[in-house]
């Protein structure tokens, strides 16, 4: 039954566990205890990130940023090199242990329900009609629940809501949902689906709109806002997209040049500028940090300046199994663009000298000799991320500190992006002036029409594609590559002259991979009766792709 009888699946084999085991409790168990349900409240939250979800706590089990990795390896912006060290392969591959016998097809089904569980504990605490002292616990509820099946829609959905509103999605457990539902409760449609989350974002906006937040962690109205204009876009309905993306960005700033490239605060601090809305924080007392020398967190795949040697801190400097940008998307950002400064040029690979390699790291980081290192570890420099910075510039102590960073989960830079999309689709020249605005605050001398490849969908417009590509470049490792790519229809290329993807999974493919539409995990297959699963994955056979000519 959907977030009550989980599983792990290593190979076949099925091993039977709770949510309870990952600390989600239910509300018969402490309802009546002292501030029981602030407690609950803040359970959503804190049980965001780092926490395991298979007790073998592997290391790509860290909680909600480890599907940001999963997604954007899918397609072909980010290369997840480092072979079997890499945990995120499966995903980059689309290989069967993405199937529904798989321990790959258990992460998300498990932590997404096991959350929805608990907000669906604090909605049904909060009640229809809640007093003052539950409706923001209730609206926050609502907004995380909304979020969750927001998620989930784009990951399981064979079929976007704009081609097809009936194609089904992901069954639907609300508050009121007991077990005899849950047993045989089919996947909604799309139509059901962003029916069900407009509705609960309406309601969110109702009970969270006197709220005022004391931090980023915790969603408020804005990001209400930020959620529908999300919902809105998927969906196509234009003037809603526009109209909430800008509610949402309201009080909000687009992060500077200056800020984007922070040594020290560049995308680990939510009050870094006034640009984010919505993050998660990491503790060093998160599970995933004080186990295995916090090597099972999004540090050690995302922030690369620490040292490459014997401690074995970090299978992103230790091991090679870094996560790369697309050499070709990287090509394509013009030097007058801040965000290039965020990637090691590949010119790096043919400089003869140790000493000339250090001098051109030293343009990117503080600590050029450990860039040197994680790229000897890697194979090569070029597309090396220097996005993810450690926490205040520490390069010491990654466990306790580095690596306790903050995530984004939404920024205003998406609003804009979303405003600008959405004017454009109704008015081409409105959304191009908006475009054009934000492009500037990344390159001064940005020229529209550059930046509109196709990726084989003509049908896309010219201009939409141009807000793709401003898309793929903003938020490059933020878990949104999959979902524009499904959204969009587009296909992947990794097969071109000099690319860096791996040899053997060099694809072209017209259309995206049926491994971007997740399988559902056997267990609920077992125990809903209603559930029709997606197919198995099938990646291509044969080798390479012949390279495609840009």
């Amino acid at each position: 039954m959907t977030g009550v009888a989980l599983t792990i699946l290593p190979t076949s084999c099925i091993e039977e566990f709770s949510a309870q085991q990952n600390g989600y409790i239910t509300k018969d168990q402490t309802a009546d205890a002292p501030g029981a349900y602030d407690n609950f409240v803040s359970g959503i939250i804190d049980n965001n990130s780092g926490q395991f979800v298979d007790s073998r706590q592997y290391a790509n089990d860290f909680g909600y940023p480890s599907f940001y990795i999963e997604r954007d390896v899918m397609g072909n912006d980010l290369v997840a090199y480092g072979g079997s060290h890499n945990w995120f392969s499966s995903w980059y591959q689309g290989d069967a242990t993405l199937g529904a016998g798989y321990l790959n097809a258990q992460y998300p089904w498990a932590f997404y329900y096991a959350q929805i569980r608990a907000c669906n504990t604090v909605i049904g605490m909060a009640g229809d009609d809640p007093d003052d002292s539950k409706k923001a616990g209730a609206g926050i509820a609502l907004a995380m629940r909304s979020l969750y099946y927001l998620d989930l829609a784009q990951m399981y959905a064979p079929k976007t809501y704009r081609t097809d509103k009936d194609a089904i999605t992901v069954p639907i457990i609300t508050e009121k949902t007991d077990a005899s539902l849950a047993s045989n409760n089919p996947r909604a449609t799309n139509e059901e689906m962003y029916d069900f989350i407009i509705s609960s974002l309406d309601q969110a906006e109702e009970f969270i709109a006197d709220y005022q937040r004391t931090d980023k962690y915790t969603p408020d109205l804005s990001v209400v806002y930020g959620l529908k204009a999300r919902a809105y876009l998927i969906m196509g309905d234009w003037e809603n997209a526009e109209k909430y993306a800008k509610l949402a960005a309201e009080g909000y700033e687009v992060l500077t040049a200056e800020q984007y490239t922070d040594r020290n605060n560049g995308f680990n601090n939510s009050n870094w500028g006034n640009s984010w809305m919505f993050a998660i924080q990491i503790k060093p007392t998160d599970p995933c940090q004080t186990y295995n020398d916090g090597d099972n967190s999004w540090g050690t795949w995302m922030i690369c300046e620490f040292p490459s040697d014997d401690t074995g801190l970090g299978y992103y400097n230790t091991y090679g199994a870094s996560m790369i940008m697309d050499r070709h998307l990287y090509e394509t950002v013009p030097a007058t663009d801040c965000r290039k400064k965020c990637f090691l040029d590949f010119a790096i690979d043919e400089m003869e000298s140790e000493e000339e390699v250090l001098a051109a790291l030293a343009e990117y980081s503080d600590v050029p000799q450990y860039l040197f290192g994680t790229g000897l570890a890697n194979g090569q420099f070029g597309g090396l991320s220097l996005k993810f910075r450690s926490k205040g510039g520490n390069h010491s102590d990654p466990q306790y500190v580095g690596w306790c960073v903050d995530v984004p989960i939404m920024r205003v830079e998406e609003m804009k992006l979303i405003e600008a999309e959405a004017a454009g689709m109704q008015d081409e020249g409105r959304g191009k002036a908006l475009l054009e605005a934000f492009a500037k605050t990344r390159d001064p001398q940005y020229v529209y029409g550059k930046h509109n490849e196709s990726y084989y969908n003509t049908s896309t417009p010219a201009f939409q594609n141009e807000v793709w590509w401003q898309r793929r470049i903003e938020f490059w490792g933020e878990g949104l590559a999959t979902f524009d790519i499904k959204r969009l229809e587009k296909g992947i290329i990794r097969s071109y002259p000099g690319s860096n993807h791996i040899d053997g999974y060099r694809w072209n493919m017209e259309q995206y991979p049926n491994w971007m539409n997740l399988c559902i995990v056997q267990t609920e297959t077992n125990y809903n009766a209603a559930v029709v699963n997606n197919p198995a994955p099938q990646p291509p056979t044969g080798g390479n792709s012949p390279e495609y000519t840009w």
